[in-house]
Formats: structure tokens, C-alpha cells, sequence
């Protein structure tokens, strides 16, 4: 049933219904990751443990391991303290700026600690189509990088039209997370998968 209480100008530009899930123009793919900003990694880790979320590997991004860095279309270097907890099919992620510019310390000193961004797979499509679909729907690429030479990420200015960041990576086929600097609150037993 369509809303009719929206202008038919808005209702005539929308995308046709496809599926129970999808829409003529979906093309994000699958919802991997939700990601907290922080101030104190270790204070959210503490917290977020109490509710059964964890272990949490912890890595810190900064030139030394992440190249290609960008911030509002501009080269520019940044470090993060970056913290990974698998929860099902999904992982969560606490990132924590800790020098350099970045959305991050932008929204961190707005907002302080909060939900920041939502990512996804894209479906497999090729990273430079990935970039300039979302460029196409007017969302402008806003912070990038590429951990340790291979994983690329990048994050757009999604903000004003849903409330939240979107973001979309690229695992290639020989990816393996590397070694974390530290586990919390233990490493797991066994072999870790990701």
C-alpha cells in the first residue's frame, strides 16, 4: 500500500519494491558490520563485555599499516585505535581517533561516544564501481584507506539523508586478519576465524 500522505513528487521518485528485501536500485549487498566511536576503547570494550559482546581483538591503524589514507577527498595521515568483536554473521567495531584528522575525532567531538556508521559488503562489485555508486546516489567519499596494502575501506557523507555513516570494504580472496596487539578481556581458546 502506497504512503499517501507524501507528495507525489517524492512518491514518483522512489525506487520500485523488488523483493521483501530489496528495492529496483539496491546495491550494498549485506550488512557486515556496526561500529561504535569512542574515547576510551577500553572503558566500551568493559562495557560492551558486560552485555556478552567480545572477546575484542585490538589493532591500532595508523601509516605504519594503513596506506592510501584520505579525509574529505585529501591525502592525509590518521591513527586509530580499531577493536573487532565477532557477533554471529556480523562483527562489531569500536574505533577510537587518536592523532590526525578524521570523521572519528569529527563526530567524536560532537557527539562524543556513539553509534557512528553502518558497513557493508557491496556484493562483491568491483571496489572502483563500489566508490562511484555511491559518488552516482550523491554521496561523497569522505575518509579511505587501505590496511596493510589490501583491505580497502572507505566511508561516505550519508549523514543528512539517513541519520547515520555508511561505509563499504574490500576482502580480497587471500585476506587474513593479522595478529592483534592485544586481546580483551582474553585471547580466545583454539583457532581464532574470521
Amino acid at each position: 500500500m502506497p504512503m499517501t500522505n507524501l507528495p507525489q513528487d517524492i512518491l514518483s521518485n522512489l525506487p520500485e519494491v523488488t523483493s521483501d528485501e530489496t528495492l529496483s536500485n539496491t546495491f550494498m549487498g549485506n550488512v557486515v558490520e556496526l561500529a561504535i566511536v569512542t574515547d576510551d576503547h577500553v572503558k566500551t570494550m568493559e562495557g560492551l563485555c558486560r552485555l556478552g559482546i567480545g572477546p575484542w581483538a585490538v589493532y591500532e591503524f595508523s601509516p605504519k599499516n594503513v596506506t592510501d589514507q584520505t579525509y574529505k577527498g585529501e591525502p592525509c595521515e590518521f591513527a586509530l585505535k580499531v577493536c573487532f568483536a565477532k557477533s554471529g554473521n556480523m562483527i562489531w567495531e569500536l574505533m577510537e581517533p587518536l592523532w590526525g584528522s578524521s570523521i572519528f575525532k569529527d563526530f567524536l567531538d560532537k557527539n562524543g561516544t556513539a553509534f557512528h556508521h553502518v558497513a557493508y559488503d557491496c556484493n562483491d562489485a568491483p571496489w572502483e564501481d563500489r566508490l562511484a555508486e555511491f559518488e552516482k546516489r550523491g554521496f561523497k567519499l569522505v575518509q579511505s584507506g587501505k590496511w596493510k596494502g589490501k583491505n580497502a575501506f572507505a566511508f561516505f557523507e550519508t549523514g543528512d539523508a539517513t541519520g547515520t555513516t555508511f561505509e563499504t570494504y574490500h576482502f580480497p580472496e587471500d585476506w587474513d586478519y593479522p595478529e592483534p596487539e592485544s586481546w580483551f578481556p582474553a585471547k580466545p581458546e583454539g583457532e581464532v576465524t574470521w
